[in-house]
């Protein structure tokens, strides 16, 4: 068995998904269904089928099997997929020339260079020259336990980072690529990107350390925060500050609280409050949004009350309103950072407050009324006007209902107006159910065999050699790709035989092995019973059309006046009605 295969045969499918999608079981076989990962959806169209070791989604046409599932979700690399599942699941690895590639070896290279280059910032950290860094912490409440379990650390101004990683044997395109070094416009060589900073350490949902965000800490050092450059492990609009912590928490509570800051995310754990998440020094984006997605229903967006920080919230409302997710806004007192405000008023009083924060459409109409003159006319539908983006985004009709009649009072404006612009939205936003890719309708004994065959290895023997006469059957060309895969290997997998079909087979094939079933119970020999069935009536079928193909012949030779021609045909007709019984 090779490694994949023993991978595939010891990782339940089911169990590796239901860890990042919540999952329902559906039907009789063993399948589920839950909403996709990779695109917004309201209606569930992501499937997995556990007897297969397979997932399909039916909106998007993402597919795959285990090591597909943890590649498209994390960004890895085969050999990455295979590294993990084999670590945690206790399979040994094969000798690494049997899987490595390119890639894999290059982002293994920038992860070992990257805890390389943490070890040195918490060690520098500790010295004299970390003196001015220790204090700042102190001053925000981090203590020595906190910044070893972040990752905090200081870079130093003396190319420490290339001297230790040039040590190591690291080439010169590896330093490159790294984010960690420069390269010198002028005499060649490098620098260390990131000099006299405090050091907060970014890692990947799998926890594993993929890039750096430096803080300032001598006046004029712009810019404040200086953040690594996209590499081939880190892309900031992929990532989430702490996300690879806080997701347990968020399961629990079933929340994230969003924050602008890596301190803020700290001072909240400090706090005891462990669903904290910051986007890494850009806008909040989709793919951010759906990470959280995947494990809380519900958002406390916890920005600064400024400018930027009500613009940002503005952003992130739309975005997450866009992925279905419950949000709230929590505005502190006094302006205070969250930090900040745990250290005045206790981690109780933020958790009481972040519980009862106002949902997202309160918080906007509260930025409407400072926006426009309400008292008026004018004022009111200026305001409305700046509202209903955001609350036609409100999918459930009580909802909808609700908070309706309750901005109608907030706001002195017409509750009927409301209902009549969300009465219109719907309309426009209304959406059908995903729907499985257009494929062929297959004749049910045509169905009922491939299901068979591909449910039980053992039956193929008995099956794909007595299929003679492939080419008249209307899944003629699956039936050929299962005939190719069985002679290559007698135990092929479903993802062996979607890998040699056509994009109209793969279709048939999606639709046939997450169809709905009513059998889901049978046993092998059941199968068997319809699988001769179906051959029986396949023979039969085949007697018929050679019969019938004949009979033409015949017609025709004898409309010619070939008799010697007819009397052949006659006794080719007497063969195959003996030969077929």
């Amino acid at each position: 068995m090779d490694f994949a295969r023993q991978v595939k045969s010891q990782v339940n499918l089911v169990d590796v998904v239901g860890e990042r999608v919540k999952l329902k079981r559906i039907g009789a076989t063993p399948r589920y269904t839950g909403l996709c990962p990779f695109h917004t959806e309201k209606t569930p169209s992501f499937h997995v089928n556990a007897e297969h070791q397979y997932y399909y989604c039916f909106g998007c046409q993402a597919k795959g099997d285990v090591f597909g599932f943890l590649m498209q979700m994390d960004g890895l690399t085969f050999w990455e997929a295979a590294k993990a599942l084999a670590e945690r699941y206790g399979i040994p690895l094969p000798q690494r020339s049997e899987q490595a590639d390119r890639e894999s070896r290059q982002r293994e290279a920038l992860y070992r260079m990257n805890e390389i280059a943490l070890k040195l910032f918490r060690r520098n950290l500790t010295t004299p020259q970390g003196e001015e860094a220790r204090k700042y912490l102190t001053g925000r409440g981090v203590n020595g336990e906190v910044a070893e379990r972040f990752g905090i650390g200081l870079s130093d101004r003396n190319n420490s980072v290339l001297q230790a990683l040039q040590r190591e044997g690291f080439t010169a395109e590896q330093l490159e690529h790294s984010g960690l070094v420069l390269k010198r416009q002028e005499g060649g060589g490098f620098f260390d990107a990131f000099r006299g900073r405090l050091m907060f350490t970014i890692h990947n949902e799998l926890g594993k350390v993929c890039g750096f965000a430096g803080r300032a800490l001598a006046p004029g050092d712009e810019p404040k925060y200086r953040n690594s450059p996209k590499t081939a492990v880190y892309d900031k609009s992929n990532l989430l500050y702490n996300l690879h912590r806080a997701r347990e928490a968020a399961k629990k509570t079933g929340r994230f609280i969003l924050v602008e800051g890596y301190m803020d995310v700290i001072g909240l754990d400090m706090a005891g409050i462990g669903e904290g998440v910051a986007s890494c020094g850009t806008a909040l984006t989709p793919e951010q949004v759906r990470m959280m997605k995947r494990f809380a229903p519900q958002v406390v967006v916890n920005f600064d009350p400024d400018t930027g920080g009500v613009k940002g919230t503005e952003r992130s409302i739309s975005i997450l309103l866009d992925e279905h997710l419950k949000v709230r806004v929590l505005e502190l007192a006094e302006d205070l950072d969250p930090d900040e405000f745990i250290a005045k008023y206790g981690p109780e009083h933020y958790a009481k407050i972040a519980t009862g924060a106002p949902t997202y459409y309160f918080w906007l109409a509260d930025q409407a009324r400072k926006r426009f003159d309400v008292t008026g006319t004018e004022g009111r539908r200026e305001a409305l006007a700046f509202l209903l983006p955001a609350l036609h985004r409100i999918s459930d009709k009580i909802e909808r209902a609700a908070t309706a009649g309750d901005l109608a009072a907030y706001l002195g404006v017409d509750r009927g107006l409301i209902l009549e612009q969300f009465k219109k939205a719907a309309l426009d936003r209304r959406e059908s159910a995903p729907k499985a890719p257009a494929a062929p309708a297959l004749r049910e004994v045509e169905r009922l065999l491939l299901r068979e065959i591909l449910r039980y290895p053992d039956l193929r023997q008995d099956v794909i050699p007595s299929l003679q006469a492939m080419h008249t059957l209307e899944a003629a060309s699956l039936f050929q790709a299962c005939a190719q895969a069985w002679h290559a290997d007698a135990g092929f997998s479903y993802g062996d035989l979607e890998a040699r079909c056509e994009e109209r087979d793969r279709a048939l094939l999606s639709s046939l092995i997450f169809a709905d079933e009513t059998d889901g119970e049978q046993n092998m020999e059941a199968a068997r019973a319809n699988v001769l069935a179906c051959l029986r009536t396949l023979e039969a079928e085949e007697k018929e059309r050679q019969v019938q193909h004949i009979r033409r012949q015949i017609r025709a030779a004898e409309q010619n006046r070939d008799m010697p021609e007819a009397l052949r045909l006659m006794e080719e007709l007497d063969r195959v009605r003996r030969a077929h019984g």
